[in-house]
């Protein structure tokens, strides 16, 4: 294991950042080799790259953390249990069991301690100081010291020898050369370095990619994936639930729709056909709260997800198609809890049809509602990206969707009437009103008089009862096409583009 020191500025982030292959190829000249071969995207599935700011999931604890990335990338003839046990021997070695059970957490949220998060310096075999890009010592930690002592660089009192590299690196001497700056410093430890070292390091390193040439079987296992697609998928589909589920039922959603379904229950408390305009402005609030909520829900999910997508998949530790999969399928049974607890709530109270089949058929539209705007919020974050701005499109998108949607405006300008056609929300309105309403039905619209409910303004706005069919079509339609988006802009993020 080697050890990288130098100040701030000295080269380390662009050296590892090449090494690691995530510098872009404008930005590099020369050649990087890896046991005597160039770099390639299989070689991306064997090397790790940690970042100094590192990205991992803030609710996972430490033993989770470390089992899930053993499961996705140790190789496929290791079982379950063994590689469950190489995350442990991880744990145990870096001595970490102490806290193999807290969380890692975040900005806002305590967990781990930093200094955890690194393995230490006594840890490693050999040391490489920069400085300025230029290296000035390259071997063993034990013999730093040594080096350092026989070119006339030693310290004058007894210190951690991790300091004293790092004020040599800065151009720092407690001991001789006095007389020089610190840019006389810095070049007397690169010269002595080109004298010294320079070219035993070279004849060191040709050594060693001669002696480590990859056999043809080795060269196979690098190029297929570690796990089958199912594996990869599984893990991911677990680890996503974990960590989501704080998202999604964290206190202030809970509460937001809590709040709303009572605030909506004793607002149109028991109404009833006589007040035929306060029901059907129910459905249409209910199918515009959930068409807002569900997509702006969704809208955030792959921003705060890209880091992760990124780091993960430049090591080519999954496919993408396993990792938007169980992001899809993963989000849906926690997407579809909160809207189930409104629907009940506010159906009861606000005095609906009290019969089973009534109830159960707007719930389950209620909750296809939300899948489909579901899949508009992940379309939106995965093309723009940008929270902000996605957040911004998404409340444009959805008023739209709110006025076109036959509640607010019933003589929509033939020119506009097209955007009745991609409203989630009309169609949802539609298909609610066809839950709890009946061809012929009728309802008291004046003294002793009586109405076809499907010749209500609102009602016929929309094409009357008639139609659902064609709505829950047309939604289907939207939540494959709103996902299919969101996967080829996934596609198009630098870090996966040669691994798809």
């Amino acid at each position: 294991m080697l050890a990288m020191l130098g100040p701030s500025g000295s080269g380390k982030t662009t050296l590892l950042t090449a090494l690691g292959g995530r510098l872009a190829s404008g930005h590099l000249g020369g050649t990087i080799t890896y046991n005597g071969k160039p770099f390639s995207t299989t070689m991306k599935r064997n090397t790790g790259f940690v970042t100094q700011d590192d990205v991992l999931y803030p609710h996972l604890t430490v033993t989770e953390t470390l089992v899930y990335t053993a499961l996705l990338r140790l190789p496929r003839p290791l079982t379950k249990g063994q590689k469950v046990q190489k995350a442990e021997a991880v744990i145990n070695e870096l001595g970490l069991s102490k806290c193999r059970d807290s969380i890692i957490g975040g900005p806002f949220l305590r967990g781990v301690s930093g200094a955890r998060e690194k393995e230490l310096f006594y840890m490693f075999h050999k040391v490489l100081l920069l400085s300025d890009g230029n290296p000035l010592y390259f071997g063993k930690c034990s013999s730093a010291m040594d080096y350092f002592s026989s070119i006339g660089f030693s310290p004058s009192v007894p210190m951690n020898p991790a300091d004293f590299l790092l004020d040599l690196a800065n151009g720092v001497s407690m001991d001789g050369f006095q007389e020089l700056d610190q840019a006389g410093i810095k070049q007397t430890l690169v010269s002595a370095y080109k004298t010294n070292l320079s070219e035993s390091v070279k004849s060191d390193l040709a050594d060693d990619n001669e002696y480590n040439e990859w056999s043809l079987d080795d060269q196979k296992q690098l190029k297929r994936w570690s796990n089958t697609w199912w594996a990869q998928f599984s893990v991911l589909l677990i680890r996503g639930l974990k960590e989501r589920r704080h998202q999604t039922f964290n206190v202030m959603n809970v509460l937001q729709v809590l709040s709303v379904g009572i605030m909506s229950g004793l607002l149109w408390w028991h109404s009833d056909m006589s007040h035929l305009q306060d029901q059907v402005g129910f459905f249409n609030f209910s199918a515009g709260f959930w068409c807002f909520f569900a997509a702006f829900e969704a809208i955030f999910t792959i921003p705060q997800e890209r880091m992760m997508l990124e780091k993960e998949r430049s090591s080519g530790m999954y496919r993408l198609s396993s990792f938007f999969m169980a992001l899809t399928l993963g989000d849906l049974p926690m997407q579809l809890v909160l809207p189930t607890i409104y629907y009940t709530l506010t159906y009861w109270m606000a005095g609906l049809k009290p019969k089973p089949g009534y109830f159960l058929a707007g719930f389950f539209i209620t909750l296809y509602n939300v899948v489909c705007s579901h899949s508009l919020g992940l379309a939106i974050g995965a093309v723009v990206l940008d929270m902000k701005a996605a957040a911004v499109l998404g409340a444009i998108i959805s008023l739209v969707f709110q006025l076109g949607g036959g509640y607010f405006v019933q003589n929509i300008p033939a020119f506009m009437k097209w955007i009745k056609y991609f409203s989630l929300i009309q169609h949802t309105f539609k298909l609610l009103l066809g839950s709890q309403y009946r061809p012929g039905e009728t309802y008291p619209c004046a003294d002793n008089k009586t109405c076809l409910i499907e010749d209500f303004p609102q009602i016929k706005a929309v094409g009357g009862l008639h139609g659902q069919a064609a709505s829950i079509i047309a939604m289907a339609v939207m939540f494959v096409g709103y996902r299919l988006i969101a996967y080829l802009a996934l596609m198009r993020i630098g870090a996966t583009r040669k691994l798809n």
